[in-house]
């Protein structure tokens, strides 16, 4: 029997604030198109304003709303919280498992749940699941990756065919995608289909070029963003632990015979040399990936700076790339 618990709507209404139904999203064709200098002072002001806020400024309120027509659910799988909103809309058995950022220390908010609507409607997918995975420095390696694919093999028992699920995941998360598709490949279970990796954490070490050449460039894990970048140079999901496990640094595992994977970064990240590293370890393993990289943009970007026109590319580029991959 599924080991699985609906919250009771009690919960559910304390937890959610019980936002009202909102209106579907659509992949926009067009975004803010800014160049260069103008470019950089409008990341730098927005994202300085939203990581440093003024003594006096209002917090920022980011609150989920369900969609028009889509059902969400709340589910726990022994003690593991997760949860799964569906597409009515997708004319697809496409099924995405969501991976989130945060630097294996923040959990999953509202601003994930909003960006998932965004995955789920790129994808086509009729279905989009979330876990609440545990987080370090309480629980270290391999505490998140056990969350992983516990709710990937509870996606499997619910009947969905591997060959029609996708991995995303974003800079933790991207780390977390592909350990999880390591883990996979080491216990001889079925690998999904394709796997999204936004601004991936490739490796936990912290002695790649990009790490200190982009540190007074990065608007989001750099010296003026997020404090999160103090969990970049320690790790503390790998503490005391050795840090070239391919399970906490996938650039060093084996990735032969895995998924197509779509690499994407800025070229302004901390973590721009994770992507690269990680596509000349693609390259030597034979694997079928596309990496693009997006010029003078930060970390995460897509979740950071959604109305700018990269963020829009990169979201056409992830539906193009599972349209083409799908059905390969």
């Amino acid at each position: 029997m599924k080991k699985i618990m609906l919250i009771i709507a009690a919960i559910f209404i304390l937890n959610f604030n019980f936002a009202s139904a909102a209106e579907v999203w659509t992949l926009p064709e067009k975004g803010l198109q800014l160049q260069g200098e103008e470019k950089q002072n409008y990341i730098s002001k927005k994202l300085t304003a939203f990581f440093h806020p003024a003594p006096d400024a209002k917090p920022v309120a980011i609150n989920f709303e369900v969609p028009d027509g889509w059902n969400y659910e709340k589910f726990s799988l022994d003690g593991l919280p997760c949860e799964v909103l569906e597409n009515p809309a997708a004319d697809t058995e496409r099924v995405v498992l969501q991976l989130h950022g945060g630097g294996y220390v923040a959990s999953l908010r509202d601003n994930y749940r909003n960006f998932d609507v965004k995955q789920a409607v790129v994808a086509n997918a009729k279905q989009i699941f979330m876990v609440d995975y545990r987080l370090a420095p309480q629980n270290i390696f391999p505490a998140a990756q056990e969350d992983a694919v516990k709710i990937y093999k509870e996606i499997l028992n619910r009947g969905v065919n591997p060959k029609n699920i996708i991995v995303i995941g974003d800079s933790a998360g991207g780390n977390l995608t592909l350990s999880l598709a390591v883990y996979l490949k080491e216990n001889n279970l079925p690998q999904p289909k394709i796997l999204v990796l936004i601004s991936a954490w490739g490796t936990l070490e912290n002695n790649l070029p990009s790490r200190k050449n982009n540190f007074n460039r990065d608007y989001v894990l750099g010296v003026k963003g997020s404090p999160l970048h103090t969990e970049v140079a320690k790790a503390s999901y790998a503490s005391g632990l050795n840090k070239k496990n391919p399970q906490i640094s996938p650039i060093y595992a084996d990735l032969k015979n895995f998924p197509a994977m779509l690499i994407q970064a800025g070229g302004y990240e901390v973590l721009l040399d994770d992507s690269l590293e990680l596509a000349k370890k693609a390259t030597a393993d034979d694997v079928k990936f596309t990496l693009t990289v997006y010029p003078e943009m930060p970390h995460d970007f897509v979740v950071a700076l959604p109305e700018m026109q990269e963020s829009v590319d990169l979201l056409h580029e992830i539906k193009n790339f599972i349209d083409e991959n799908m059905d390969d």
